[in-house]
């Protein structure tokens, strides 16, 4: 098991998790419905076998161009720790539990679930099309909020794709700054992105212009419920992660790329969760 969990890199769940409890939680606190420990158990497990899915697909699609980029040729299958047939099947495991455990959750969810596995897998070939390939990976974490009140809510409602949003556009930015590292390597692949198509510089101001629009969405629910400063504090501190994450990256200095991308990130995921929590918390102790 410790190989396929070095396959998948199970430590990025950080980022969609926390908004999948937002999401969840949200439905618990502004529908009729009611906890159940079922359903968040059923709702946690649908994240890990989307996840699993999606980043087995997705070193399976890309082994043959991992191997060429000195960056990525350390990976599983490159690397020969893991087999292509065996990426392959894990793949497809992951994805009939991802659907079969929508069975248990509701009718929407079962529906939904082909859906939300084709924009989960189908990021893997975006980058050989598009330089919008970053909003494409962005749409699929974004799944994590709305997909989580769907759980307990069955049925769509504004606020979660809110939060939904927020993470599409702030998923995009960080992976844009992530993949400032392959610009080089990209253009001499034909491979589409950001940094390829439009340069650092630029492709660090299509970042932070899509790291405000998040910050936006994730204000915005406060005008449309009863969110408290407790929430508001959780927006600060997102904010100024977001601020600290453009200040580490220069167009002529990548080296502290990866601080940007994994632990900025993970950190501004979990205390922006955090502090909605203990808003709810709160608010429903009182």
């Amino acid at each position: 098991m410790k190989k396929y969990f070095s396959l998948v890199l199970f430590a990025h769940t950080v980022f969609a998790l926390p908004f999948a409890f937002i999401g969840f939680f949200l439905a618990v606190t502004t529908t009729h419905h009611e906890f159940n420990w079922i359903k968040l158990g059923l709702m946690l497990l649908c994240m890990l076998f989307a996840r699993n899915a999606a980043m087995a697909f997705n070193r399976y699609l890309d082994r043959d161009i991992d191997a060429q980029n000195p960056r990525t040729a350390g990976r599983d299958i490159p690397a020969g720790r893991i087999s292509s047939r065996q990426a392959l099947l894990f793949t497809i495991f992951n994805s009939l539990l991802f659907i079969s455990t929508t069975y248990f959750i509701n009718l929407l969810c079962l529906l939904l679930s082909p859906v939300a596995l084709a924009v989960v897998l189908g990021y893997s070939y975006a980058k050989r099309f598009t330089p919008l390939c970053h909003l494409i990976l962005g749409f699929g974490l974004s799944l994590a909020p709305i997909g989580a009140y769907l759980v307990v809510a069955g049925e769509f409602a504004i606020l979660p794709v809110l939060f939904s949003a927020a993470v599409l556009l702030w998923v995009s930015g960080f992976d844009i700054i992530y993949a400032l590292q392959d610009e080089e390597f990209d253009r001499q692949h034909n491979l589409n992105s950001i940094p390829a198509w439009l340069g650092k510089k630029r492709a660090l101001k299509v970042s932070s212009i899509l790291h405000t629009l998040a910050v936006v969405f994730i204000i915005l629910p406060i005008f449309l419920s009863s969110l408290s400063w407790f929430y508001i504090a959780g927006i600060v501190f997102f904010i100024g992660l977001l601020i600290y994450q453009h200040q580490l990256v220069k167009p002529d200095d990548l080296s502290k790329v990866n601080r940007a991308f994994f632990t900025t990130n993970g950190i501004a995921s979990v205390i922006f969760a955090g502090f909605f929590m203990l808003d709810v918390y709160l608010r429903n102790r009182i």
